[in-house]
């Protein structure tokens, strides 16, 4: 499979001399592999035979067919495994585990995310690897990571938002109706260490290609966690205080949080004083500009109790589009609040392309939303639809293992395949 050149646009793919052996599934490991094949490394996914990835199964809803019927493919799995080329392995077997070897030979990276040493006993694990292939970038991504009194523990996204703390700054401030914890509305964690690892990645071959030696690198869902945090790590490492949910404000900016408007909601985001000015004087409310209690973002964010619910009242006056032309005309950052309907409904997502309908073999065609990193010279794009199980076993086999159809028969014959 040449994946050097973008057939659309004859321009070369970033990663196009790169190839993946993924060994991943759900989401954490397919949404890096994901990103490595949108811009242009082969990624041979390895899944296992009869059911494939995880969330294969995980719907409704399904892909549906020129007739409405629902397929085999799960909107889940299609979310995150666009561009690759599947390969059923029956890891557990012998044949199975000489074919991964085989095939690592043939690879640039190596991304799994099993339990802390359960490759090992197959003979998969990155020591065992990279005695076939020593410049091997070998990626691990577990919940706690390689070492620590955590490691053996499994890890899931929701545990790891509640321990990492990102859940004890997200909801409702708790002396509020409805507050308490929640968890992000995507799996926040998982996503944010798949793209970590897509850098750790990079840099990784970067290194390879400057020193001729490879590396493992492992990734932990909760350092991710708490690297994320960001602002709020930082904070409480300042400040010696945990910072508190705050709901749909922010700890250290007022007015920047949501409002009720006469018929919707909106969001203000005064970055500055004089957009906290431009916007109480689009209010008609210029003397909350000038009381010493306000002036200042400080002595707004002190005064918060008493501010917020003014400003609540102004807001509640206009309807929510009027509100936006208004700050928008004043160069006051604000929007609304949009369903994903509305979303891809938006005109700057509609003209950024954002959706893409792409063929697929039992689907008819599918939509998938398009990669958001834009490259000049070597642009990123959806190459091909999120791989049916087993699509391509007969041609990766053949193709970098010299296997005939005849032995390939046999390998599923045998229950490896």
């Amino acid at each position: 499979m040449d994946t050097t050149t973008n057939v659309a646009s004859a321009r070369p793919r970033a990663l196009g001399h790169i190839r993946v052996l993924d060994l991943s599934r759900v989401l954490a490991g397919p949404w890096c592999s994901q990103n490595l094949a949108d811009l242009g490394a082969d990624v041979i996914k390895i899944e296992r035979p009869g059911c494939g990835d995880d969330t294969r199964a995980w719907g409704p809803p399904y892909a549906k067919d020129a007739e409405g019927r629902d397929t085999r493919e799960a909107a889940y799995y299609l979310a995150a495994n666009r561009g690759k080329r599947s390969v059923t392995v029956d890891i557990a077997t012998e044949e199975g585990q000489a074919l991964i070897r085989a095939l690592a030979a043939q690879s640039d990276v190596v991304l799994e995310n099993y339990k802390v040493g359960q490759l090992k006993r197959y003979g998969l694990d990155y020591e065992s690897l990279k005695a076939v292939k020593p410049d091997l970038v070998y990626c691990s991504v577990t919940g706690f990571g390689q070492d620590g009194p955590y490691a053996h523990r499994a890890g899931y996204d929701f545990l790891i938002q509640g321990m990492g703390g990102l859940m004890s700054v997200t909801g409702e401030r708790d002396d509020l109706p409805g507050g308490g914890p929640q968890k992000a509305g995507v799996a926040l964690c998982d996503l944010m260490t798949g793209m970590y690892a897509t850098i750790a990645i990079q840099a990784a071959l970067i290194h390879r290609d400057r020193t001729g030696e490879g590396q493992y690198i492992d990734m932990a869902l909760l350092d991710v966690q708490v690297a994320m945090l960001a602002n709020m790590g930082s904070n409480y490492l300042n400040s010696g205080k945990a910072p508190k949910r705050w709901g749909n404000a922010h700890p250290n900016i007022v007015p920047y949080q949501t409002f009720a408007c006469a018929d919707g909601y909106i969001i203000v985001a005064t970055g500055n004083d004089g957009q906290y000015v431009k916007f109480v004087e689009a209010g008609g409310r210029p003397e909350l500009a000038t009381d010493p209690r306000f002036v200042t973002n400080p002595l707004r964010v002190q005064n918060r109790d008493i501010l917020v619910p003014l400003l609540a009242q102004m807001v509640l006056e206009k309807g929510r589009d009027e509100w936006i032309a208004l700050l928008e005309s004043v160069g006051v950052p604000c929007g609304p609040i949009n369903d994903l309907d509305d979303v891809y409904k938006n005109p700057q997502v509609q003209a950024r392309g954002m959706v893409v309908d792409v063929p697929h073999p039992t689907a008819g065609s599918t939509k998938l939303v398009r990669s958001p990193m834009r490259l000049s010279a070597s642009p990123a794009d959806v190459r091909t639809a999120p791989p049916t199980l087993g699509q391509h076993t007969e041609e990766v086999l053949r193709e970098l293992l010299g296997h005939s159809a005849e032995d390939v028969a046999g390998l599923r014959a045998r229950g490896v395949l």
